[in-house]
């Protein structure tokens, strides 16, 4: 079975992160995962993503337990699952963090920040965490479903991100730096170039890294950007992909498809899925979702500006047209035959079957696509057997 080396020291990185949280040696802060990490960090803000533990409960299939729980105090099922289930496991007293990191709880954070340039469900979300704590709660509001984002809307976000400062000020103690906030800018810009450089070692064949592997490698990108230690691991991750392709090494030892996965992964599914695409030798090379953390708009010279750029021309904030020209791009790029559309049917925000999009994306490209029925966590949404009958008949059809 191939796999790749760095994931030993990926484990390493993420239970180092985990560990410092344990420890509470500087004040947390709660951030979205598409938030403004950088400047809390240039504040000396450890920085925790609820969004990385709604992952976990998917991916250990633990929200199945929890969901119901939520939805007991007044959140239904068809909401995001992330919130559903997060809520769920805090109300219970019980997560997983227990178990892979020796964590009791999901630590407790001194201030919560959000931006909802992914969902308007953030902050909500967000806001129960602050309730229940007594915590001071922030929030960037970006404007939604743009074409282009101009420089109004830059001023717009990068005000938003300045009027933060005075409470990061009262919460950590510390006064803002103008040139911390560059270095961290800095730091995270380089990251996030090294995570790009990963995943575009997929444009060759034989690929040397999965969609589902990359979901699992895109932690440190999620939770330390803006630290070196993030772009210290994808300066090994990237040049050990590069030397595997050089070495023509790739994750499936034949290639007879190549597969665009967009949208959110089905976490609680990510095995039976990477088994049953390679079991038809298809490669799941590139995806939107893995995508999402390429900032390579941030700019130490103009740390607002860039940073509210970066963070508002993201794929899930833009127009359909954009999204649509975003999505032929990759597809060219990749050299991709067949695209997967998750309809995931709590995160309607990431969904992007539901306009018409595949129709419209298969006229214009000549590209087969398949709409494939989940969730990212509520694994009720997701039926094996008709996704593998599905899947089968496409990768049947579109197969070399």
């Amino acid at each position: 079975m191939y796999e790749i080396a760095a994931s030993a020291l990926l484990k390493e990185v993420m239970n180092n992160y985990f560990q410092d949280l344990k420890t509470r040696s500087k004040p947390l802060a709660w951030c979205t995962s598409v938030g403004p990490a950088e400047l809390l960090r240039s504040f000396g803000f450890d920085v925790y993503f609820p969004e990385n533990h709604g992952a976990l409960l998917g991916a250990t299939r633990k929200a199945m337990d929890y969901i119901p729980v939520a939805s007991k105090i007044g959140y239904p099922s068809d909401i995001c699952s992330y919130l559903t289930s997060d809520i769920g496991s805090h109300i219970q007293k019980s997560t997983p963090l227990t178990k892979h990191y020796g964590l009791d709880a999901q630590p407790i954070p001194d201030l919560i920040v959000y931006n909802t340039n992914q969902c308007r469900e953030v902050q909500d979300w967000f806001s129960y965490f602050a309730n229940q704590y007594k915590c001071p709660i922030l929030g960037i509001v970006p404007p939604r479903h743009m074409d282009e984002v101009k420089q109004a809307d830059i001023d717009n976000v990068s005000s938003q991100f300045k009027s933060l400062i005075p409470e990061c000020e009262r919460v950590s103690g510390n006064k803002f730096d103008i040139d911390q906030f560059r270095e961290t800018l800095r730091l995270s810009k380089e990251a996030t170039l090294l995570w790009k450089k990963t995943l575009e070692t997929s444009i060759q064949t034989p690929a040397p890294i999965s969609f589902f592997d990359a979901t699992i490698h895109m932690g440190p990108i999620v939770v330390l950007r803006g630290t070196e230690t993030a772009k210290a691991y994808y300066k090994v991750l990237s040049d050990e992909l590069e030397l595997n392709v050089k070495n023509k090494v790739g994750f499936l030892p034949k290639e007879t498809s190549r597969i665009y996965w967009e949208g959110m992964p089905i976490w609680g599914r990510l095995r039976f899925l990477s088994d049953l695409f390679a079991q038809h030798h298809s490669a799941v090379v590139a995806s939107t979702y893995c995508n999402s953390w390429i900032f390579d708009d941030f700019d130490e010279r103009t740390p607002f500006e860039s940073s509210a750029l970066a963070y508002t021309k993201i794929f899930i904030n833009r127009s359909e047209r954009a999204k649509l020209t975003i999505l032929k791009d990759l597809i060219n790029d990749f050299r991709i035959t067949g695209v997967i559309f998750h309809e995931a049917k709590t995160c309607f925000n990431n969904s992007n079957s539901r306009f018409g999009m595949p129709a419209k994306l298969k006229e214009e490209t000549g590209v087969e696509t398949l709409i494939i029925e989940g969730d990212l966590c509520d694994l009720r949404f997701f039926s094996e057997e008709q996704s593998t009958i599905k899947i089968e008949t496409l990768l049947e059809q579109i197969s070399s």
